[in-house]
């Protein structure tokens, strides 16, 4: 089986480029949310989006997954053109993603919210044994391999926030993306489950998935990320490992006004 380490260099080591953008643009009203941002993500590894509040990461990351349609720009998956798809579309391109507020059946059981990524969201349907013992077979691995499995039976609103997180992630992989987006993961978590989120996409990454991480905890990008990309006003202002990022005088700017 090949790495994901392996999967991410070209015959010549450079790391493989996966999801990437061409001047993708977006504005509302007056105000430019993406501004021509081109950036490529490393396929095969962790990469993280940071900048500061308003900079345009979760606009760039609806314009990728077809939750808005961009103004204008490409986005490239693996080299096929996905822009503009819609999000069904998208996520059967292989891009699976979270959301900031965490989007859950708050009146569903954890188990038929997981079910809900792959069946539609009704009891009858979702807990059919005689048709879909597969799905839920698959729903309870996941849940293990999330730590929630002892939850299952519990509506989604009783769990706390981090517990959501965790439900999320999971409906996330029930349907089996090759790149997952994950939008601010640790916010709103207490310590212990955001060690237990860096740990499952440590995980999931050496089993050769993508990530693409949009975070505030700079603590938790610089230890999990492989490659950062730092958005400014809508666009990229530097790229590179979390060690050369973290000193970059554009990056400071950006952050702190130096």
């Amino acid at each position: 089986m090949t790495t994901a380490a392996e999967q991410a260099t070209g015959p010549t080591g450079e790391a493989t480029i996966g999801l990437a953008t061409e001047g993708l643009a977006k504005s509302f009203g007056g105000v430019r949310a993406v501004d021509g941002a081109s950036v490529g993500f490393h396929h095969g590894k962790v990469n993280a989006l940071i900048g500061p509040n308003g900079s345009g990461k979760t606009t760039f990351f609806n314009c990728v997954t077809g939750m808005i349609r961009p103004d204008a720009g490409r986005v490239t998956y693996a080299g096929r053109d996905i822009s503009g798809k819609p999000p069904h579309r998208i996520a059967r391109a292989g891009i699976g993603r979270s959301f900031q507020l965490c989007r859950i059946f708050p009146r569903m059981t954890v188990l038929e919210n997981i079910l809900a990524a792959v069946r539609p969201p009704s009891p009858m349907l979702l807990l059919a044994p005689s048709r879909h013992h597969g799905d839920i077979e698959r729903a309870r691995s996941l849940l293990a391999r999330v730590g929630i499995e002892h939850l299952e039976d519990v509506e989604a609103r009783d769990l706390s926030y981090g517990q959501q997180k965790l439900l999320e992630l999971a409906g996330v992989l029930m349907a089996d993306p090759e790149t997952i987006m994950l939008d601010e993961p640790a916010g709103g978590v207490n310590p212990a489950l955001i060690d237990r989120i860096a740990g499952l996409v440590r995980s999931l990454n050496a089993e050769g998935r993508t990530f693409i991480v949009v975070e505030h905890n700079m603590d938790l990008v610089m230890s999990l990320s492989d490659h950062v990309v730092v958005f400014d006003r809508g666009r990229p202002i530097a790229e590179g490992p979390p060690s050369v990022v973290q000193h970059d005088p554009r990056v400071l700017e950006a952050y702190l006004g130096v």
